[in-house]
């Protein structure tokens, strides 16, 4: 059956190449697979009916939920000008504003492309009307944009827990160390450029200006201490501070601020069933596609074929970068998780390579490919916004993907930067 996946296989990254979407290429080619290996087609609906039926993947729609929220409640408006409070008065001060925002939220919407489309679309117009050229404004935005996937709660990292079976808890703790290293490496690339620009800064603001705008942010910047002092606590698991994060968002927007709008309501949870069905329709299919793999013995056949190869776990955390960072030059995120997490998670294992170390490696690599062309769907967001060429967008953002890489360097060679706070907290 090895022979028969192999080119099953082949055919649907054909069908991929001439524009079927993934999800029905993923789905055609497990129906392929059963039919032609003499097995029941009822088989297939099952498989995929099975891989929704996951308690952890209901964090999906929810974070979803309270990032569209946020974004429609006002709070990205004051989350923005609280950093920009902080550090507007750095040279380049709006530069570094975007990245501390980036930061912040990242602690509430765990997307790149939330992030981007929400507090991105604030900074990017700030840092125009300021004099910053549309290219810079940009990229910095989109570069910044990664950090939100990374620092929990993240989106991708459930996808990666479920779908390696590693604790998602653990993989959010380690998320914390590395998206700060990400925020400080954009930080001082900002520094450097701004001094060479003479970029504009903002006037030291005085402490009332601080504490007004502290004041007025502080209780979406509780956000991320609800949530992360939940999980921490054992309060709720991550999953259920997914609800809190989308109960949390509303009281905020109907109670505290009061500038959410009950009406927009329906046209919010629209657009989240929207991007969860695309989500759920990947993750599904794919998990029908993964139980072919495995009857086909795939894993178990590149897993050890990468072992013995390679045999060095450093080694093969390379040859993985160097994977990841090609595909995610020419796939979605998501879809590259699905499909490589069940060949690479297992030779992976087999070297001893820690598992959360490993899920950081992973979702860090396709974060940098989500600004990466020609397929970087973040630059796609952000040049829109900015009113830019995709071309010009690309051009732009090759500079500051540096710093992202120096961290991913770091990630794969010091395995404590990401095992230390799970080990700390969890006692792993």
């Amino acid at each position: 059956m090895t022979t028969l996946m192999f080119q099953v296989g082949g055919a649907w990254l054909l069908a991929m190449a001439l524009g079927v979407p993934l999800f029905a290429a993923m789905g055609l080619a497990a129906y392929a697979f059963v039919l032609l290996g003499g097995l029941s087609s009822d088989i297939v609906p099952q498989k995929i009916a099975q891989s929704a039926n996951s308690f952890p993947i209901l964090a999906a729609p929810l974070f979803i939920l309270m990032g569209n929220v946020m974004n429609s409640a006002g709070i990205t408006q004051r989350i923005f000008a609280f950093a920009t409070a902080l550090v507007g008065w750095l040279r380049g001060g709006l530069c570094h504003a975007n990245i501390l925002a980036s930061v912040i939220f990242a602690g509430m919407s765990g997307s790149a492309v939330a992030d981007a489309a929400g507090v991105g679309t604030l900074e990017i117009k700030a840092m125009r009307d300021e004099g910053y050229d549309p290219e810079t404004a940009a990229a910095i935005t989109a570069a910044s944009a990664t950090i939100g996937p990374i620092i929990p709660p993240s989106l991708p990292m459930v996808i990666y827990g479920v779908s390696a079976d590693v604790s998602i808890g653990g993989l959010f703790l380690a998320g914390v160390i590395p998206g700060l290293l990400m925020a400080g490496s954009l930080m001082l690339m900002v520094a450097e450029v701004a001094r060479r620009r003479n970029l504009p800064r903002h006037p030291f603001p005085t402490t009332r200006i601080v504490w007004t705008a502290f004041r007025d942010a502080f209780w979406a910047l509780m956000t991320p201490v609800v949530l992360f002092g939940g999980m921490i606590t054992g309060y709720f698991t991550p999953t259920e501070a997914a609800a809190v994060a989308a109960c949390y968002a509303l009281f905020l927007g109907l109670v505290i601020y009061r500038d959410f709008d009950l009406r927009h309501l329906p046209r919010i949870i629209v657009d989240t069933v929207e991007t969860t069905g695309v989500v759920l329709a990947l993750v599904m299919t794919a998990g029908a596609l993964g139980w072919c793999m495995s009857l086909s013995r795939i894993p178990q056949v590149i897993g050890p074929a990468l072992v013995e190869a390679i045999g060095n776990p450093l080694l093969f955390l390379l040859a993985v970068n160097l994977i990841l960072l090609v595909v995610g030059c020419f796939m979605e995120a998501l879809a590259a998780m699905l499909i490589l997490i069940p060949i690479l998670s297992p030779a992976a294992a087999q070297l001893g390579i820690d598992p959360i170390q490993f899920g950081l490696v992973f979702v860090l690599n396709l974060m940098i490919g989500t600004i990466t062309p020609p397929v970087g769907v973040v630059i796609f967001v952000t040049s829109k916004i900015a009113g830019i060429s995709f071309e010009a967008m690309s051009r732009a953002i090759l500079p500051w993907l540096v710093p992202l890489i120096a961290v991913l360097a770091a990630v794969t060679f010091w395995p404590p930067l990401t095992t230390w706070l799970p080990n700390l907290v969890m006692g792993r």
